[in-house]
């Protein structure tokens, strides 16, 4: 075989290997896919961007997401909430801007916490640079495989599992 018929079996056989790895690879879905959630509140555009889990047949909370410790809300990276005007959340003040949200469940009360860091991993949480703390009380909801949150005239909510967790925006 000369040079130049080895170059170009070489390609072809290269160009196979690429076509089949395409091809033949499985897209998996994401576990939990990044969705999104943005609405009016009076004058103010609230968004929030979140990691969707699903239940799968878990215990959620108390277990997949513990008690009486920091949680980022969503899953993989941290939510983003964002606000374009001052807010008052659950009666507290929030100035416009972007922050990612955790909350700290328990079985009566959730404390919801506006972080100043925006985007960050999950696990990446600094209570020092916490911007707001409000406490909330969850209540029981319908059954929703996939964590979604809600945005209405009235506020905001998380809700996942057989659980929503409603916080007041003015």
């Amino acid at each position: 075989m000369n040079r130049t018929t080895q170059l170009k079996a070489a390609a072809v056989f290269a160009m196979a290997m690429l076509f089949s790895a395409f091809t033949f690879a499985q897209t998996k879905p994401i576990a939990s896919p990044r969705d999104s959630v943005s609405a009016k509140i009076g004058a103010a555009t609230i968004s929030i961007n979140y990691g969707s889990p699903s239940v799968k047949g878990r215990k959620i909370y108390g277990e997949l997401v513990p008690y009486n410790k920091v949680w980022r809300a969503g899953a993989n990276a941290a939510t983003v909430f964002s606000t374009s005007k001052d807010i008052v959340v659950a009666g507290k003040k929030l100035s416009a801007g972007t922050y990612s949200l955790y909350a700290i469940p328990t079985p009566t009360t959730w404390t919801i916490i506006f972080n100043k860091v925006a985007k960050q991993w999950g696990t990446q949480y600094d209570e020092a640079q916490d911007a707001l703390r409000v406490t909330v009380k969850p209540v029981k909801s319908a059954m929703n495989e996939h964590l979604v949150y809600k945005i209405n005239a009235k506020g905001f909510s998380l809700n996942w599992d057989t659980i929503s967790v409603p916080v007041s925006v003015k």
